[in-house]
């Protein structure tokens, strides 16, 4: 069987590619590091019978023009890049990885909490600039973080968060237009769905306390940039920190560049070492479990 590896930290020769390569199969790598067309993906998937992808667009016109294409793993939570209505009708495993990443993600967030509430960003530009810039930020003890989504990152950041000396508000627990209200920081972590697109947009935006922070190390497009880079450029709130945005790279025209309080990040926040690694092998792992007729953690009802 062939394998197709597109996530850009697998490479051959490396644990993944000997454990696959050990089983019998034959592996094919083309990176993803950037924009891919379709006919590019086409091409890449032919002959291929499963696929371990970073956020590659696998829309139906990929999915059925790849024949032979029998599972699709992603090494990471998100699966939006997938039309899994189109791969379930095409008899296609779709899997993800619950919960690989999110330890690194809980940490990372806690860091863009702290970036957020000392300027860490602008203060370091300043200084790189030639200037000594010297302003009071303030401490996370006895703030309210807000987390939108129950799954594991938010788990993981609550008790990270609680050792600060924070409040912990989830949606788990209270409403979105009460979280909004009532914290101080605002941080998602939930999945890119038809319900949650812009699901901070103008009017939820609105809803928060006056000076407060978003934070988005999951999905770009579940924040309306517009709406957020309004709301910023006005005072409304304080700032935000965007690992992840709508368009990735972000794009020289977005409205998100040139406002002061928002940082932009690049969608590094599960990237490190151990969940790289971890992600790579329980992708492989998966993968080769998809392809028996027996995945682990399928989306779909495909076997």
């Amino acid at each position: 069987m062939r394998i197709l590896i597109t996530t850009d930290y697998l490479v051959p020769g490396d644990e993944v590619d000997t454990y696959l390569t050990g089983l019998g199969f034959t592996t094919r790598h083309d990176p993803m590091r950037g924009p891919r067309r379709a006919e590019e993906l086409i091409a890449a998937l032919a002959g291929v019978d499963g696929a371990l992808i970073a956020n590659e667009p696998m829309t139906e016109r990929v999915l059925r023009e790849s024949p032979s294409l029998r599972a699709v793993v992603r090494t990471g939570v998100g699966y939006d890049s997938v039309d899994v209505p189109a791969a379930t009708r095409l008899g296609i495993s779709v899997s993800n990885l619950p919960g690989i990443n999110s330890n690194a993600v809980a940490e990372y967030t806690i860091a863009l909490l702290l970036a957020q509430a000392r300027g860490l960003v602008p203060m370091a530009a300043g200084v790189a600039a030639g200037g000594w810039p010297r302003r009071d930020g303030y401490e996370l003890r006895g703030k309210t973080l807000g987390l939108i989504g129950r799954g594991a990152v938010a788990q993981r950041v609550a008790p990270l968060a609680e050792a600060f000396g924070m409040t912990v508000l989830s949606t788990a627990g209270v409403s979105l237009e009460v979280l909004l209200a009532e914290s101080d920081f605002v941080s998602i972590h939930t999945a890119l769905t038809d319900r949650t697109r812009h699901l901070l947009d103008a009017a939820a935006l609105a809803r928060m306390k006056a000076g407060a922070h978003l934070i988005n190390t999951a999905r770009g497009p579940i924040v309306d940039e517009a709406a957020l880079a309004d709301a910023v450029r006005s005072g409304r709130i304080a700032g935000a920190a965007l690992d992840v945005v709508e368009t990735e790279p972000l794009p020289a025209g977005s409205v998100l560049r040139g406002v002061d309080g928002i940082t932009v990040y690049s969608h590094m926040a599960g990237q490190t070492e151990e969940a790289r690694r971890n992600s790579g092998m329980e992708g492989a792992r998966e993968l080769v479990a998809a392809l028996a007729g027996h995945p682990a953690t399928p989306v779909n009802a495909s076997r």
